[in-house]
């Protein structure tokens, strides 16, 4: 795991505003902040009903792809701890897929046992999900 840099931790506190600024228990418990590869960052929100929920990091990434970004650079997701301080949590199992898609050499901040660094695609999904064959 490398250690995040000063740019990482200026991604960190964007989504940590966000959240924030919008939590609700009920309807946005996580924020992320996605950076372009032009250098710009990009947040997103969860969004919770009662019987949909949307993970905040296709947000992020719908409002990178909607800005103009080719790529996402670098990633990180964010909740709040019991105390209600936004940390640096993990991405699901669905992001985790769905990410990689969205970046060559996307780096994902992520927190291990506490221990914030930042990781690749493949460091969180070794052994990723693949068709058995093409439907197109």
């Amino acid at each position: 795991m490398q250690k995040p840099t000063s740019a990482d931790d200026e991604l960190c506190e964007a989504a940590s505003a966000v959240l924030v600024r919008a939590h609700d228990s009920r309807q946005h418990r996580v924020a992320v902040a996605a950076r372009g590869t032009s250098g710009a960052i990009y947040t997103g929100l969860s969004l919770s009903t009662a019987r949909v929920n949307v993970c905040a990091e296709p947000t992020a990434i719908a409002n990178a792809r909607m800005a103009g970004e080719d790529a996402v650079d670098t990633i990180v997701a964010v909740g709040l701890d019991p105390a209600d301080v936004p940390i640096v949590i993990n991405p699901c199992g669905v992001c985790r897929e769905l990410v990689p898609n969205f970046g060559d050499s996307i780096r994902v901040i992520v927190s291990d046992g506490g221990e914030v660094g930042v990781v690749s695609p493949a460091d969180l999904l070794p052994i990723p999900w693949v068709r058995a064959r093409s439907y197109d």
